[in-house]
């Protein structure tokens, strides 16, 4: 077993007879080997989490100090951990590298979380039955947090988890994407090792979701669920954990409108990097584009060159745009998509190619709203274009959706603007940018199929905890 990667679970690095092979989604090579783990793993995972938070709670200084110091060594390791995340995801290597920058972000801004997690007074007095009372809150740990995550973002989502978990003094039970492992164990290694985590305060548990997700979902001992992924997945573990709090951000097929006034190479520069940034695998991927019918051929014109000049190819080539979806039955389900809607009356104005093995970023035009490729979420390299004469007509077809987490309008009108803003049906309405933009100290998430949380370190630092009320006597006249 020398060959498979141990991942930490309380004191120990362990590892389990089964095992699974990660391939590199580009070619296919083999990245490395690491346990299957099981229900038995997750239960010594959720006892070694309760034995860390019971035997050493951490104040709130040590919490912000052990975040600090991951960030700073996430500073001097950028290209080992863009390395890793390009390889086993298949993201452009300048992309990996811009998500270890988002991450060191996310733990300066968990650390800061912590810094600052306080309860409130709470005015006794201005009853007559609290006359005499002193309250105030504390904020206090849930319990363990069972985390879940995606493959698409290996390193950025495991710390919005993870880092704010620390921050609320939660230990974690992290189960990472079994095609992405290497980012989590790694960050999880480095947390543990070298930046003071106690043992036991994270865990990681390698495996399928239908064993190891079934069994972090169904154990008593873990207080609260945080997920990233599917619709379909999320809102089957919140039936299955009725008594949890469940935190889920799930998908999207973002919207964005564009008004005749808009400045249209901004924004054909803009969707041409958006939509398709590592491959649209992105829960906030611009996808569905209504443009005014006056400036339809301006855009088209704008962006069909711009899309054409996207490098497609090695991920670790510092050139490369766009590399593979992360496996090939994605890239297929993706291509089946744009031949439905070229049957449907759409028509590819670039892309819509496999070379090479990697799905071409493809331009559509002339779909309609029940086509897949809007009315689902793509995750794919793929924009579609339509029409609108009427700006109510543009918000209803952004509306027409059962996601919800981020759309956008490009617009120099304030009224047209303000009236998208109170229209949009949405977690995040965006001005004059598009909907995949994200800076990670943002209340981030939406509503129906895409979510009912808000991640950001602060916010989620308030979900990882709960309201603790403290009532004391005041002391009566004649005791002064």
């Amino acid at each position: 077993m020398s060959d498979v990667r141990a991942v930490p679970i309380g004191d120990q690095r362990i590892t389990t007879a089964k095992s699974i092979t990660v391939v590199s989604p580009y070619d296919g090579k083999v990245l490395g080997i690491i346990p299957a783990c099981g229900a038995d793993e997750v239960n010594q995972s959720v006892v070694a989490a309760h034995s860390a938070m019971n035997s050493k709670p951490l104040a709130a200084w040590r919490r912000a100090e052990i975040l600090e110091t991951a960030a700073r060594l996430l500073g001097e390791r950028v290209e080992e951990f863009a390395q890793t995340i390009a390889r086993e995801s298949a993201k452009p290597i300048s992309t990996a590298r811009v998500e270890v920058a988002r991450t060191i972000s996310t733990f300066i801004f968990s650390a800061a979380a912590a810094r600052a997690l306080a309860g409130e007074m709470v005015p006794m007095d201005s009853a007559a039955a609290g006359e005499g009372k002193l309250a105030f809150t504390l904020r206090v740990p849930i319990g363990v947090v069972g985390a879940i995550s995606p493959f698409n973002f290996p390193l950025n989502l495991v710390a919005h988890k993870v880092a704010p978990a620390i921050a609320a003094g939660c230990a974690v039970v992290l189960k990472p994407a079994s095609q992405t492992p290497f980012s989590a164990i790694a960050l999880a290694e480095m947390l543990l090792d070298e930046c003071g985590l106690p043992a036991g305060y994270l865990n990681v548990v390698t495996g399928s979701g239908s064993v190891v997700g079934e069994a972090i979902v169904n154990h008593g001992d873990i207080a609260m669920i945080t997920f990233t992924g599917s619709p379909e997945v999320g809102w089957e573990i919140k039936a299955q954990a009725p008594r949890k709090k469940v935190g889920l951000e799930l998908g999207n097929n973002a919207p964005v409108i564009i008004e005749p006034d808009a400045d249209i190479e901004t924004v054909a520069i803009k969707i041409a990097i958006a939509g398709f940034s590592y491959a649209g695998q992105s829960c906030i991927s611009t996808q569905r584009v209504y443009v005014h019918e006056d400036v339809v051929d301006e855009l088209v014109a704008q962006l069909v060159p711009r899309i054409e000049k996207l490098k497609v190819g090695d991920p670790l080539d510092d050139s490369t745009d766009v590399s593979a979806l992360i496996s090939v039955s994605e890239r297929d389900r993706v291509m089946e998509w744009i031949e439905e809607a070229q049957q449907g009356g759409a028509t590819v104005l670039c892309g819509g190619k496999v070379v090479d093995g990697v799905l071409s970023p493809t331009l559509l035009i002339d779909v309609t709203p029940e086509m897949k490729v809007c009315s689902h979420e793509v995750f794919g390299p793929v924009v579609s274009i339509q029409r609108y004469k009427l700006t109510d007509e543009a918000l209803r077809l952004a509306n027409d959706t059962r996601y919800g987490l981020q759309a956008a309008i490009f617009t120099n009108d304030f009224s047209i603007a303000m009236k998208a803003i109170t229209t949009l049906d949405f977690g995040g309405v965006l001005v004059n940018e598009v909907p995949t933009f994200r800076s990670d100290q943002m209340p981030y998430g939406g509503l129906r199929d895409s979510g009912n949380t808000r991640e950001g370190p602060q916010y989620a630092v308030m979900e990882m905890t709960e309201t603790r009320l403290v009532i004391l006597p005041l002391p009566t006249t004649s005791e002064k």
